[in-house]
């Protein structure tokens, strides 16, 4: 153990814990807190609560800050697809199978070995483990994902994705067929799912805004070829909103279908969800830029032998 901290709550307001040591703890995340919590790591009168325990007045709480984990992230020489790039910023055509950046489980392989091998500098913003990274994409979403080579640059387009000024299109193959008269928004908040903590879920209650937009390009038999416009960026939003109206993205084994997964396996070895296009601001410049990523090869291969 790191360092022990050890208090007594000095009036009652039913905070949750993690809430309570969150602002008890500035400099640490709550997500950061919750993990502590679930891992035994805080006690409350010498028990092991969870992270929505009401703090009473007189309470003590004990906290053992575990070290963290040291992760050694080499650069390694891996082919990347580099859609654009200067002095500022880096824009990839990243594969689906890649993780973006390392945790647990994924300590080699990703993009960040990937750019630290291809470049000299990288934005130092989100530490050791994430130079660069500015957003991310899921391990099997395929697509367009830009890095900031330094901080300024790193600011400048975490405020745009912040302030909702730039934009991004995906492509996606869902389950069923969507008729033309059906809407084209999805407009459902989104939230941590109550009882599978890793997933989303729509949250009528207590959910963050979330907005999808999309259009249909054309449908086969059981499925629709869809562009998909996100106007906000929530954790696995698109996949979590039609899987909500009843249309999941194929080969999504977290959100998707069984029945439809395992009618196209043969076709789909992952989701079939790809970050087509973005629209930017250059940090410095000041210039618009567009990206495109052309239709990776395993999704024109399921749109050929389907439809």
């Amino acid at each position: 153990m790191d360092s022990r901290i050890e208090c007594c709550v000095a009036c009652s307001s039913n905070q949750r814990l993690d809430m309570f040591l969150a602002n008890l703890l500035p400099s640490y995340s709550r997500s950061l807190i919750q993990k502590w919590i679930k891992a035994g790591c805080v006690l409350v009168n010498g028990n092991h609560v969870k992270s929505r325990y009401p703090v009473s007045c007189y309470e003590t709480i004990i906290i053992d800050i575990p070290e963290e984990e040291r992760i050694s992230v080499e650069p390694q020489n891996i082919p990347l697809e580099i859609i654009y790039e200067d002095a500022h910023i880096v824009v990839v055509n990243k594969p689906a199978g890649m993780v973006v950046h390392p945790s647990a489980g994924h300590y080699s392989g990703t993009l960040v070995n990937a750019l630290l091998y291809h470049c000299t500098d990288l934005s130092t913003i989100n530490g050791v483990v994430r130079p660069g990274i500015v957003h991310r994409l899921d391990k099997d979403t395929s697509g367009l994902i830009i890095a900031a080579k330094n901080d300024n640059a790193h600011k400048n387009l975490a405020n745009q994705f912040a302030n909702r000024t730039l934009s991004k299109v995906y492509c996606a193959v869902v389950a069923g067929v969507i008729r033309q008269g059906i809407s084209r928004s999805i407009e459902s908040p989104i939230g941590r799912h109550e009882i599978h903590r890793k997933k989303m879920a729509v949250r009528l209650c207590g959910g963050k805004e979330a907005i999808t937009e999309y259009k249909i390009i054309f449908s086969g038999v059981d499925y629709t070829f869809l562009k998909v416009y996100l106007k906000t960026g929530r954790t696995h939003q698109i996949r979590v909103h039609f899987s909500h109206i009843g249309f999941p993205i194929i080969g999504d084994l977290e959100y998707g279908s069984k029945k439809y997964n395992k009618q196209f396996d043969q076709y789909a070895g992952r989701q079939l969800l790809h970050a087509y296009a973005m629209r930017i601001v250059h940090p410095v410049t000041g210039k618009e830029m567009i990206f495109r990523a052309k239709i990776p090869e395993d999704m024109r291969i399921f749109l050929r032998e389907t439809r």
